[in-house]
C-alpha cells in the first residue's frame, strides 16, 4: 500500500502542508492525479453526490472540470484532530455560457495511517458573480501560501 506524506497524526504545520498540497493537486485539473490522494474505497459525498473508490472519483471530477471551467481553487485549514481535517475553500469558475461563479465551501476530511484520504464531505454553495469581482486566478502564486482568503 502506497502512502502520501505528510502522515497522521497531524500537527498544525503537517495538517498546513496537506491542505496546501490538496489545493496544488486540484489546482492541475487532473482527475487522475488528483484520486491518487484517496485510498482505493476511499468514500465522498460532494454536495449531493455520493462517490465511491477512485474510478467513481477520476469519473466525478472530470465530469466536474468539463462543466466548471478555468477553475481555480483556494482552501484554507480551519482545524484538525490526530487523523481528521477541517478546511475551508472558495473556489471560482465560469460555465459554458459565460457565468462566472464563487463556490464557498466546508470540507471534513478523514485519513488513513498512510496519508491517502479515505473519507471526504464537501458542502457548497454557489455565487454568481461578474468577471470583474474574480478574485482567484490560477493557482495560488508562493507569495499568496498560508495566508487567509477573504470570506466574500
Amino acid at each position: 500500500m502506497s502512502g502520501r506524506p505528510p502522515f497522521p497524526p497531524f500537527t498544525a504545520e503537517t495538517a498546513r502542508q496537506k491542505v496546501q498540497a490538496a489545493e496544488d493537486a486540484w489546482n492541475t485539473r487532473d482527475p487522475e492525479k488528483v484520486s491518487l490522494a484517496y485510498t482505493e474505497d476511499s468514500v465522498w459525498r460532494n454536495r449531493d453526490t455520493f462517490v465511491t473508490g477512485r474510478a467513481e472519483i477520476v469519473a466525478f471530477l472530470a465530469g466536474k472540470w468539463e462543466r466548471e471551467l478555468d477553475y481555480a481553487l483556494r482552501k484554507n485549514l480551519w482545524a484538525f484532530t490526530e487523523d481528521r481535517i477541517a478546511v475551508r475553500f472558495q473556489y471560482e469558475s465560469r460555465d459554458a455560457d459565460g457565468q462566472w461563479w464563487r463556490s464557498y465551501g466546508n470540507e471534513l476530511w478523514e485519513f488513513a495511517g498512510n496519508g491517502l484520504m479515505r473519507h471526504r464531505e464537501a458542502s457548497i454553495n454557489d455565487l454568481a458573480i461578474t468577471e470583474a469581482d474574480r478574485r482567484i486566478f490560477g493557482p495560488r502564486p508562493e507569495s499568496e501560501r498560508g495566508h487567509d482568503f477573504p470570506l466574500r
